[in-house]
């Protein structure tokens, strides 16, 4: 468990369904003995493992006692709120949330979407300016973490403007003293990356869960607080909107062609093939500015928002939370500079022999054999190779060879089991047996014919038992039935359901030659009584009473033989069921 990092796995928690591995984007996540772990290095914090793990083992960093530890230390902290506090905090003005945290302990509540303004002004002279044909904005934490990880060529694009929460922290920090502390509330796990990058800008970054969970400790409501009046921000609150960056910049111009694209699996697909340095000569001197966010949408779907919620609504209630409708007057306050060096996560390209020998270790001997079902969480068979030669990966999370390996071992246990076994399904037609309940269904030569007796109903061989196997399958309860007569067998019979309405099966076992043996054992005691009677009457005036003990002690013996015998015949016409489950 890394809580340490901005997402991490509660690996108790973890039920080994690999949907994590499926849906993130860039695999940064390592199975170990079946459990989902994050890899630090490799992760871009964009939180999409935590929106669709199904146990909630993915887990946002919580921050919230080391918020407290500052609110009580005396410190200066203000309060920097993302414009999707309105779809998050339904029906909640963003006067009443600063009251709220005022109420909290903060010294002031401002909207980061200030940031944004002053970020947009200078996105707007930086693309007036530059030569560079192509700008790729920097506001989305996960998605510049994404360009310079996994396509660090076009690094060098991204805008050397900071992220809208830093321009915000430096505005703050302006107007209220270096020394004051900076707390950013959002929906958004990918800001905390900020925070640990640049802690002398932004103190901490929570989302707005540790927000609510605060104020209910603190037992604040939201919509019983005073409303004081504040100065809003404005076109800014639509940067959480895919393409709100966009519609802050346009100026009528057809100079810049601008892009938006949400997603990362989409940022993937927009850049790859592309050769950054044709981008001016296809473009004939036009540039292109591509806004880039990392949750489809935008921010109003961030890792950290309601899943209930739909994004329209959001939109709406984005939309009706900000007091101003018209395009704000440009803000050109200081924003400063900042840089994104390409940081590769380097890939080791094995070489075909490995990746061979990874693909065999999953019975994956040709390239037939390589579905490319994407069952395991990566898209292509090779890249699942590639994953389990640098340790990512496990061979259970082929879910072809697991069925092969499990329909192998099946087999084999239902071949090699010294005793009868069938399966049947819901209609009593046969799914599975082996050859030695061929043999005690007297259809040995069908069986070695067809190689089994798949679709043969079970009523043609176990006639007086076929409603057992409808038991089984209907209520789900195990039937053992002993010694019945079978044919000319007598036999030891085990129904039992394998998925409660689809599926019984029943072992056979014949136990003919142990009643035989018995019989066998009754006949001998009875000839030595024969054999041995007329030493024993010749015998008898020496030992007296003790031979005549000895013989009522045999005749006790071969007694007790028949005595079980005829208790078997007897039980043979009872029902002898039982019940188990």
């Amino acid at each position: 468990m890394q809580k340490t990092s901005p997402v991490y796995t509660t690996e108790n928690g973890c039920q080994d369904c690999y949907k994590c591995v499926r849906h993130c984007p860039v695999k940064a996540i390592r199975i170990i003995g079946g459990k989902a772990s994050v890899i630090p290095e490799a992760c871009v914090s964009c939180g999409e493992c935590v929106k669709v793990c199904p146990a909630h083992a993915k887990k946002i960093r919580s921050d919230l006692a080391r918020l407290k530890d500052m609110l009580s230390s005396g410190a200066k902290v203000y309060a920097s709120i993302a414009p999707s506090f309105a779809g998050y905090f339904k029906g909640v003005k963003i006067e009443q949330l600063a009251a709220a945290l005022v109420r909290a302990g903060f010294a002031g509540v401002s909207e980061t979407a200030h940031g944004a303004e002053s970020v947009s002004a200078h996105i707007s002279r930086l693309l007036a300016q530059t030569s560079s044909p192509l700008v790729i904005s920097s506001a989305c934490p996960a998605a510049v973490d994404m360009i310079r990880k996994y396509l660090p060529r076009f690094a060098p694009f991204i805008s050397p403007l900071p992220s809208p929460v830093r321009a915000h922290c430096r505005q703050l920090k302006e107007m209220f003293g270096a020394d004051s502390k900076v707390v950013f509330f959002g929906p958004c796990a990918a800001k905390k990356t900020e925070a640990d990058s640049y802690p002398n800008e932004l103190s901490l970054a929570l989302i707005f869960p540790a927000l609510e969970r605060l104020l209910e400790e603190k037992n604040i409501n939201l919509k019983e607080t005073l409303a004081p009046s504040m100065g809003f921000a404005e076109e800014g609150r639509f940067y959480s909107v895919e393409g709100g960056m966009n519609d802050t910049l346009r100026d009528g111009s057809d100079s810049v062609r601008y892009i938006s694209v949400s997603g990362l699996d989409n940022l993937r697909r927009l850049f790859h093939g592309v050769d950054p340095a044709t981008i001016s000569e296809k473009m004939s001197g036009r540039k292109i500015f591509v806004e880039v966010l990392a949750c489809p949408g935008g921010c109003i779907n961030g890792p950290a928002m309601p899943s209930d919620g739909s994004s329209l609504e959001t939109i709406i209630q984005t939309d009706i939370a900000s007091p101003i409708r018209t395009s704000a007057e440009r803000c050109f306050s200081h924003c400063g500079v900042s840089s994104y060096p390409a940081s590769p996560v380097i890939e080791e390209e094995p070489d075909e022999q490995l990746m061979r020998s990874a693909l065999a270790r999953v019975g994956k001997s040709s390239k037939n054999d390589e579905l490319n079902c994407g069952a395991c969480g990566y898209s292509t068979c090779r890249e699942f190779a590639k994953a389990l030669l640098a340790g990512k990966a496990e061979e259970e999370m082929c879910h072809t060879w697991l069925k092969r390996n499990f329909e192998r071992t099946s087999n084999a246990l239902i071949r090699y089991i010294p005793a009868g076994v069938v399966i049947v399904d819901s209609k009593g037609a046969i799914r599975e047996c082996n050859r030695i309940f061929a043999e005690l269904a007297d259809a040995v030569e069908e069986f070695d014919a067809l190689g089994n007796l798949e679709g043969l109903n079970v009523e043609s061989f176990l006639p007086e038992f076929a409603d057992l196997f409808a038991g089984a399958v209907r209520h789900g309860s195990e039937i053992v039935k002993y010694r019945q007569q079978w044919r000319s067998r007598i036999i030891n019979l085990s129904v039992f359901p394998i998925a409660r309405g689809e599926f019984a099966g029943a072992v056979v076992q014949d136990v003919t030659q142990n009643e035989g043996r018995r019989e066998e054992i009754a006949a001998k005691a009875r000839e030595v009584i024969r054999k041995n009677v007329y030493t024993v009457q010749q015998v008898a005036r020496l030992f007296g009473e003790h031979i005549a003990e000895t013989e009522v002690m045999l005749n006790e013996i071969a007694g007790a033989y028949e005595s079980h015998n005829k208790g078997i015949r007897l039980r043979e016409s009872d029902n002898g069921d039982y019940l188990n489950g």
